[in-house]
């Protein structure tokens, strides 16, 4: 009888289909590859994992790194911005203005070197090993309640970034006021008039309902949305290689499919919002390039390991 190996992956993130198709994927990848070994990939949410395992006690996705640590839960995915604040804060080069020229070349950088240095460092501060890089977003846009025409009009504009310094400083950068909050804080934040909207990406804005108050997006791409599909590390080393290779390689072929299931999604949203009368404003060559000129300065005043930059430029 072969040894059933069992991974709990708990999904923890809204929108919820996005990350429960990329653990989905991730299943049939291993079951693709594990012919001589029985692999069983429970996937869960936060509420099915406390009924199931934690006597009905709810964990919020704060409390996985947690969760991995005492061995109670081997995968899940995560946002890159977040394993950067508490892990290694390299990570946050990933959050960095008009570092990727396009999607083929965030694949190269992502799935290349660069990437599989940024994933080997988690597992030398914590209990987290990652494996792969996942968009569940991808180019950040900025949906807004105003009918913004260019990228100059958000100049003056109370808008939210991600939780991370180079977002407040990329916005900064063009006049804008940024106040960081988290995503699912968006909403709540425009209807109040803290905010007239701010960074998002296309798959995110129906399944988050900013389709609700947004008037215009701003098809800005200055940055990424990632997140990462990590393992607990403790867990990670009681596989033989060849089981740890079947999860490599399933990790970075699920990974792949999710980055291009998120493109595919973008383009979704951008033609419904408008045919729904959402004004999606795509800014021109001038307007990138006076965009990316105003944040040339991040890159002097945020410093990564030597070489990372440069690495990635030349994917």
């Amino acid at each position: 009888m072969k040894k059933i190996t069992k991974i709990r992956w708990v999904v923890a993130h809204d929108p919820l289909y996005l990350f429960l198709r990329a653990a989905e994927d991730f299943q049939s990848e291993v079951n693709a590859r594990s012919k001589d070994h029985k692999i069983e990939v429970e996937i869960m949410t936060p509420a099915q994992y406390a009924e199931r395992y934690n006597e009905g006690k709810y964990i919020p996705r704060q409390e996985l790194f947690g969760l991995m640590h005492e061995g109670k839960i081997e995968m899940s995915q995560m946002v890159t911005t977040t394993l950067a604040a508490k892990f290694n804060p390299d990570m946050h080069i990933l959050d960095m203005p008009f570092l990727f020229n396009d999607h083929d070349h965030a694949s190269r950088a992502l799935e290349g070197e660069p990437g599989k240095q940024l994933l080997r460092s988690f597992s030398k501060e914590s209990n987290i090993r990652g494996l792969a890089f996942t968009y569940s977003g991808g180019f950040r846009c900025v949906p807004s309640g105003k009918n913004i025409k260019s990228l100059a009009d958000l100049a003056g504009e109370t808008i939210r970034t991600g939780m991370n310094p180079m977002a407040r400083d990329t916005f900064a950068a063009i006049g804008a006021k940024p106040v960081s909050m988290e995503l699912e804080e968006m909403n709540g934040a425009v209807r109040e008039g803290h905010v007239i909207g701010g960074e998002s990406a296309w798959p995110r804005i129906y399944p988050t309902q900013q389709n609700t108050f947004s008037k215009s997006v701003v098809d800005t791409e200055h940055s990424l949305f990632l997140t990462s599909i990590i393992v607990s590390e403790n867990f990670w080393n009681t596989l033989s290689p060849e089981l740890q290779q079947i999860i490599a390689e399933a990790a970075v072929a699920a990974g792949r499919t999710e980055r291009q299931r998120s493109i595919e999604d973008g383009a979704d949203a951008m033609v419904k919002c408008e045919q729904e009368g959402i004004k999606v404003i795509k800014i021109s060559k001038e307007e990138r390039e006076t965009f990316k000129k105003n944040t040339e300065s991040l890159y002097e005043k945020y410093q990564f390991a030597p070489g990372l930059l440069t690495a990635i430029r030349n994917s």
